[in-house]
Formats: C-alpha cells, structure tokens, sequence
C-alpha cells in the first residue's frame, strides 16, 4: 500500500514537471513572439489587412540637340478585378467582354480566379478605362498607367530602341540610360477584413511615383531626317539590301545621326517591317525581328576597303616611310608572292607620287606603304590609333574589331590590309579612328547622351565620356586634312565636291565574304570644313545593284547630305 502511494507521488511530480517545463516553454515562446518578433508580425498582420496597388511612374523623355521630344507618354489605364469584392460577376464578365474586346473565356477566368488582386488588361486606351471606371461595378479597378509613344514613328528606330510591357527599356539608348529614365512607382493601399474586401470609409494612403529624368542628346531630327530620306532614296534607287549613316562631330564625338535603313516603327516594334502575313515559327519570327532591331552601325562588322587607306596613310606618315613626293610605279596590279593583287584600274595610273597615289585610291601604292610599315609596326599602329579596342559608344551591341593575329600576317594579308581588305572593323570604328586622324591627334569617344534634367528643366547630370591625346600627330593630322581635301577636289572623290564648301572624304569599294557571291559595299567617308573639320559623314550602302563603285553611288549621297546640313548648321 505504501508503496503505491510512493509511485502515485512520482507519477504525480514527473506530471507537474512536465507540466511547468511546458508551461515555461510556452511563456517563453509567447514572450519572444510578442516582444522580440512584434515588428515582423505586426508588419504581417498589416499586409492581411492590406492591398497594394502600383501607381506607374511617367518615364522620363528623349529630347534631340533641339529639346524635340523623340520620346514621350500617353496615358493607358491597366485593368484589374478582385474576386471578393465583385458583387455582380455576370454584369462584370459582360463588360470586360464588351469594352475590352477579349473573349468571354478569357474574362471568366480572370473575374472567377480567387486572388488577391487579377490583371485582366493594359495598356488600355484612357477613354476605353473612363468608360469602364463608370460602370460602377464593384471589384473592378482602373488604374492610370503610362505606354511609351515616339512621335516620329521609324526616326532613328535602332538609336533610340523601346520599352517592354513594365515601360523598362529593351534596345538602344532607352536601355542603356534607362536608370535614368525608369524613374520610381508610387503605392495606393487600401484596408481589407479578414474576406479580403475593403474596409467603407478607411480610406487608402499612396504613396506618390517619382518620374524618370529627361535625356538630353547630341542628336538632331533634322539632320537625321535629312539622312534618313538620302539613304532611303538611294537604297530603292540601286535595290540595296540596306544603307547605313553616320553623321558625327570629330571634335567631340558628339553623334547628330545614325541611319540604319530601312527602319522600323518604334510604336509597333514587334511588327515586322514588309510583313507579308505569312505564318513563321515563333523562333523564325524572333530572328527576324533580332535582325530587324539590330543596328549595322555598331553591331555589323565589314571590310572598309579604301576608306582604311586613310589609316594606312596616317600610319606610313607617322612611322615617317613615305613622303608626299614620294614616286611610285602602278602597271595596273603588283605581284606579291604568288599573287597578283590587281589595282582598281586595271590598265595601271602609271608613274605617280603619293599625294596623286591617295588621289587615285591606287592599290599598289598602299600596298608598298604596308611592305614598308611591316605587319608588327602595323599592328603596332592598329592599337595606337584604337582601333583593337571597341570604341565604347553609350548603345548596346557594339562589336570588336576582327584581325589577325601578328604571327599570322603574311606578305599577301600585310598587302591586303594596306588596302582594307582582309580584316573587318564596324562602321563606329571607322568614324572614330578617322576622327581622331583629322582632329589633331585626340581619340574621342561616339555618343549620344549629353545629360539628364528634370522635369522643369534643371540639369540633374552632364555625361563626359573619356578621351585619348596623341594618336598621331598634329603635322600629320594636317597633311591628311590637306591629302583628303584633295581627294574631293581633284580625286575619286570629285562626285561629293560642293562649290562654295571645302570638303574632305575618301571612295571606297569592298567585297563581301565569300567572294564567289559577287556583292559588293559602297561607301564614302567625308568631313567639312577639310581644314578644320566640324562634322564627319560616314555613307554605307550594302549590295547595291548594278554600278557599284563607291565614288559613283556613294559620294553623291553624302554630297546631298552635306548640301542639307553645312547651311543648316552654319558651317
């Protein structure tokens, strides 16, 4: 009997024991929660109670070298419902249906998904959400939101790029700067009870949007209209497969226009350009809309032919291997190793010095200056004027140079570099390399950025981009000057000459890979004033048919370019 008692006892204290050790565990779980974990489910409490709604920032504006807006807003609405609050599903599926345009489908499952809060549409047109708004139909929400809208449709479609669906930028400049223009959403919060429907008379706080900054650019409309109309004129005069140019400030780098023609729509970006309505792959569809999308300009590389004869020349000039009397010998070709390299007048120019050689864009002459560089010194000239490094321009997609390597350059690739030929460079690089040629010696960096301001205008931040001194030097720099004026005014490239304006430029006419294919780039590179040049025209014109030559096709374009923009911007 005692001994039961004793057992009952200890049965009885490991119970209580138990019982306190949870009960403290308890206490102390309740103490930790309310005390130390308060704030975080003070906060998760808040969030039951509460429903979140963005309130789109307007993204800041694209302003040319004018303050033209490139780039701007419209007001949409986005279209949402929330399931517990909807009073009358059938009335609300009929007007989605009926305003919207979507399948009756489609609105039953968005009115019908049991969620805090379902996007049923957006970008929806304002008059298209005022109507909507005054239904009255309770669990519909219409909320003002921004769709990106470029006034000029095509004008520098491949520059200026364009925003997605959430207004963040997807190509050209709108995403490289878009840190700048995305600007901050704002928040509308609303009180909710435990079903999730709002709380009469509590009100709603927001929290205001704070818009993107303005992007200020060295980019004319005019000048890129002015463009845009050459290049398109003569790609439909010579069935090209595309024209390309660029219009920059050597000085500064500071770019007026980048053509890529044809163009595209920006306000309809996904719609290709000469659609003929034939069904494609969805992946089919995706290449050619990269293809459309992609700008030549900087992402295309090309052999540059004889407009790279402006480097040779430079290059033999500063290494101090050619003198401008300098005589030279052309029968039409010249033979290196087992090759015969052929000039572009096949009957030769005969007896010439080097200043009538660049005149002429003679073949054997350049190819004498590159035996006599040698391909270290000429690789050695590669990098000291830029040209193995991309030329940093604010667009995404820049391509790099393609060259041999030094330990791979034979006789026949050291003349056939000399030329342009055999290695390839982009149009960008072309214009940046020549600039730094003719400025003085001061390799500039492209770009199109010049700062970001407010929206009443005040600057927020001006842009500098980075500079390189002494490319070359400056007597070099003045006898190319002196050389390339004469090309224009007596030379290959007499076709761009404009009386009245002193013009600087260089042909050039190069063949695509394979060669087999027999097409051919047409291009012309100029600049103005030739003794102090202020504005650089680079024209590409890819696959032309018929005549093909660049002096022929090419200047005449840049010619009327420059008749255009010389008086246009006083030069």
């Amino acid at each position: 009997m005692y001994r039961n008692k004793t057992f009952n006892r200890k049965k009885v204290m490991i119970v209580f024991v138990a019982v306190f050790f949870i009960m403290m565990f308890l206490i102390g779980r309740l103490v930790y929660l309310m005390i130390f974990c308060s704030e975080y489910y003070g906060n998760k409490a808040e969030n039951l109670h509460e429903r979140e709604r963005d309130i789109k920032a307007a993204r800041g504006k694209l302003l040319d070298a004018n303050g033209t807006v490139l780039a701007t807003n419209k007001s949409v609405c986005t279209i949402s419902v929330i399931h517990n609050q909807i009073e009358e599903p059938e009335k609300v599926i009929e007007m989605l249906v009926r305003e919207l345009g979507i399948p009756e489908e489609t609105a039953r499952k968005r009115v019908e998904k049991v969620s805090s809060i379902e996007r049923v549409k957006t970008n929806v047109a304002k008059e298209t959400g005022d109507a909507i708004r005054a239904y009255g139909l309770s669990g519909v929400k219409v909320d003002e939101d921004y769709k990106r809208y470029y006034p000029y449709g095509t004008l520098a479609s491949k520059v200026l790029g364009f925003t997605g669906a959430d207004n963040q930028g997807i190509l050209g400049l709108e995403v490289k700067y878009d840190e700048y223009l995305q600007g901050t959403n704002g928040k509308i919060l609303t009180l909710t009870d435990a079903r999730g429907i709002e709380i009469e008379n509590a009100g709603e706080s927001r929290l205001e949007p704070v818009n993107g900054y303005d992007l200020c650019l060295s980019l004319d409309r005019n000048i890129q209209m002015y463009c845009e109309q050459a290049a398109k004129k003569v790609c439909t005069k010579k069935s090209a497969d595309s024209v390309s140019v660029i219009v920059m400030n050597p000085q500064n780098g500071e770019l007026m226009a980048m053509v890529n023609y044809p163009e595209f729509d920006l306000n309809d970006p996904f719609t290709l350009v000469g659609d003929t309505g034939e069904s494609v792959s969805a992946e089919e569809k995706q290449n050619l809309l990269n293809k459309m999308w992609r700008n030549q300009c900087i992402s295309d590389t090309y052999e540059p032919g004889s407009t790279f004869k402006i480097i040779t020349a430079a290059a033999a000039l500063e290494e101090g291997v050619v003198k401008l009397d300098d005589a030279f010998f052309c029968p039409g070709y010249k033979i290196v190793e087992d090759r015969r390299i052929r000039c572009a007048r096949t009957t030769g120019h005969g007896a010439e010095t080097f200043e009538t050689g660049i005149m002429n864009s003679c073949n054997p002459v350049f190819m004498e200056l590159g035996e006599r560089l040698g391909a270290e010194n000429f690789v050695g000239y590669f990098k000291q004027f830029g040209l193995l490094s991309k030329t940093n321009i604010d667009l995404p997609g820049e391509a790099g140079t393609i060259m041999h390597k030094t330990e791979n350059i034979g006789p026949v690739e050291l003349a056939t570099i000399s030329f342009g030929q055999s290695f390839q460079i982009t149009p960008i690089q072309l214009v940046t390399t020549v600039s730094s040629i003719i400025n003085g010696g001061t390799r500039v960096t492209p770009h199109f950025g010049v700062s970001v301001q407010d929206a009443d205008g005040n600057t927020v931040k001006t842009f500098s981009y980075e500079t390189h001194e002494n490319i070359c030097t400056a007597e070099t720099s003045e006898t190319m000057r002196y050389l390339l004026e004469k090309v224009v005014s007596e030379g290959t490239g007499k076709n761009a000459k404009i009386e009245g304006f002193s013009i600087g430029g260089k042909t050039a006419t190069s063949q695509t890979l394979p060669r087999s294919d027999h097409k051919y780039i047409s291009s012309f590179l100029g600049f103005a004033p030739a003794d102090n040049p202020q504005v650089l025209v680079l024209v590409v014109i890819n696959n032309p048919q018929g005549i093909y030559y660049g002096g022929t096709i090419a200047a005449p374009v840049a010619k009327e370019i420059f008749e255009n923009i010389l008086p246009y911007l006083d030069k």
